[in-house]
């Protein structure tokens, strides 16, 4: 008979378990805190020895870490999608900003059209939500381009986790961290020049609109519209400092340096 005999699973494995796809769910973070194993223990209903157990098989995991007198953390587990010498790769040759731009253009256009048709309404709050902040930091008197080129991120991100994909999420994921490391650009340049800041707030409005309206085509052409915008200005950008370049050499050839 294919029957096999029903194991009670162990409270340590249920709490290890759980925490996995919190973690594969990008529900916790990278870097996050728990709470103190006291609080942790009574939100999950276990003992704090099952606690530990479960803490101990997820560090060798490499999910979880723990700082002495800091508590438990969870692991930088983006930090390993891409080796050093790829990363330094990126940052040193300016056409992987257009392969980057690219990949963008049909992992997000993709996860843009999913967010619109699976995304739970509370998906698409969040979304909008965030739209709301980008729409307060664009109207502020002293723009902060810090501020908005993170919030930039953040939107971008809750569509991707508005797809429900978790591997789409974890990929994502790590490619934003490379470019808030700025090893693709530095996005803050864009959010400097008022007529740029005016023009990238209304594509995201765009892309907003679409999903709030749950239309997956137009969702999906919003953010290639949007991502097209920013590999022009890229380009422009880069011409821009090439010319510098050779008018900075000229005039100190003409000033005999």
């Amino acid at each position: 008979m294919p029957f096999q005999p029903v194991n009670t699973e162990k409270l340590s494995t249920a709490v290890t378990r759980q925490i996995e796809q919190l973690i594969l769910r990008g529900i916790l973070r990278p870097g996050e805190r728990l709470p103190p194993e006291r609080d942790l223990a009574e939100r999950l209903d276990v003992s704090r020895p099952s606690l530990r157990a479960a803490v101990a098989d997820l560090r060798a995991k490499g999910l979880l870490s723990t700082r002495a007198g800091a508590g438990i953390y969870v692991a930088d587990v983006l930090g390993n999608a891409f080796s050093p010498a790829l990363i330094q790769l990126f940052a040193d040759h300016d056409e992987a900003v257009f392969d980057y731009l690219a990949f963008r253009r049909d992992l997000e256009g993709l996860a843009a059209e999913r967010a619109a048709h699976l995304g739970s309404d509370t998906d698409l709050k969040v979304v909008h939500a965030l739209m709301d902040k980008m729409e307060r930091a664009h109207a502020t008197p002293t723009p902060d381009p810090e501020t908005e080129a993170r919030l930039d991120a953040e939107f971008h991100m809750a569509i991707i986790e508005a797809s429900h994909n978790v591997v789409m999420l974890h990929m994502m994921r790590s490619m934003f961290q490379l470019l808030r490391e700025g090893v693709f650009y530095n996005r803050q340049i864009m959010f400097r020049q008022r007529s740029t800041r005016d023009l990238l707030l209304d594509q995201h409005r765009a892309i907003d609109a679409a999903l709030q309206a749950r239309n997956p085509e137009a969702a999906r052409n919003a953010v290639a519209a949007h991502l097209n915008f920013v590999e022009d200005a890229l380009r422009d950008q880069q011409r821009a400092e090439r010319n510098e370049a050779v008018a900075q050499q000229r005039l100190d050839h003409e000033q005999g340096r």
